[in-house]
């Protein structure tokens, strides 16, 4: 039984499928009504779970090498007897150095799709973020609406101040982005003082208001310089999807969008409206 299992587990690196395994193979000799895993893994919170819980309950922090790897607990409706919880603990431990493995390679997916400086996901993760947008919009009929964002008069920021001031000043304008949207958007880091805010279930004229709270947010931040405060506004292009259209396109109205924004004087929000410019 453990060998099946630990060569079950090492067919692959998806936590996810390895936690339905261990679930399965623990309910064929130890029947359990739930099974919970919880870690936070990088800057992710991972959760799995199946069936429904009883009052009876045995949980679990699974441990290797002094490193911590989430917590597992079993609940069904009757009590677990002391047979039961040693072949569950034998099991855990054929189960954690997979377990161990796939956690590590979540953590560096995570490092690769991460801008390290502001901590925010990177334009690798938005261009895919952009392309599952595009599927689930052409297959369900949803909107989606995209906002870019440029930080005006950066480079003289950098020019007067220096680039440390200027990395302070684009990790403060990360954390203000994140405030100033829902949980269900998602911040990129596009590029230099670019980013990029999806937004699932929103019109333009939405988008167009949330934007406009985006450079409200921006607008509070103001960073002591010895003898001056520096500060700075930021200019936003909006555009919401079309039916049948590419990521790329979609990117490129957003993008003519924010230059309109700059153009017009910046600190300002324009729309690349869905029907006409």
């Amino acid at each position: 039984m453990l060998t099946r299992l630990t060569r079950r587990l090492s067919t692959t690196l998806n936590l996810e499928t390895q936690l339905a395994i261990l679930a399965e193979e623990i309910a064929s000799v130890v029947p359990f009504d739930c099974m919970n895993y919880r870690h936070q893994i990088a800057a992710r919170e991972f959760v799995y779970a199946t069936g429904m819980g009883g009052p009876h309950r045995c949980d679990y922090r699974l441990n290797l090498e002094g490193s911590f790897y989430g917590t597992l607990s079993l609940s069904r409706r009757q009590k677990f007897s002391e047979q039961e919880l040693e072949g569950i603990e034998l099991m855990l431990a054929a189960a954690i150095c997979p377990i161990r493995n796939a956690c590590q390679f979540i953590t560096i997916e995570q490092a690769a799709l991460t801008d390290c400086l502001t901590g925010v996901p990177n334009k690798r993760a938005m261009d895919e973020a952009l392309a599952r947008a595009c599927c689930l919009g052409d297959r369900h009929g949803e909107d989606y609406s995209l906002i870019l964002c440029d930080l005006d008069h950066f480079k003289a920021v950098n020019d007067q101040h220096g680039h440390v001031v200027g990395d302070h000043i684009l990790k403060l304008a990360a954390v203000e982005l994140e405030r100033a949207v829902r949980n269900s958007d998602s911040v990129y880091r596009f590029g230099g003082e670019e980013f990029a805010i999806l937004l699932p279930h929103t019109d333009e004229t939405c988008a167009r208001a949330v934007a406009d709270r985006i450079r409200e947010f921006i607008s509070t931040i103001s960073v002591n310089c010895g003898d001056t405060d520096v500060s700075v506004t930021t200019s936003c292009g909006v555009a919401q999807r079309l039916a049948d259209e590419s990521a790329d396109q979609w990117l490129a109205r957003a993008d003519e969008a924010l230059y309109r924004a700059k153009d017009h004087g910046r600190n300002c929000t324009r729309i690349f409206a869905a029907i006409g410019n």
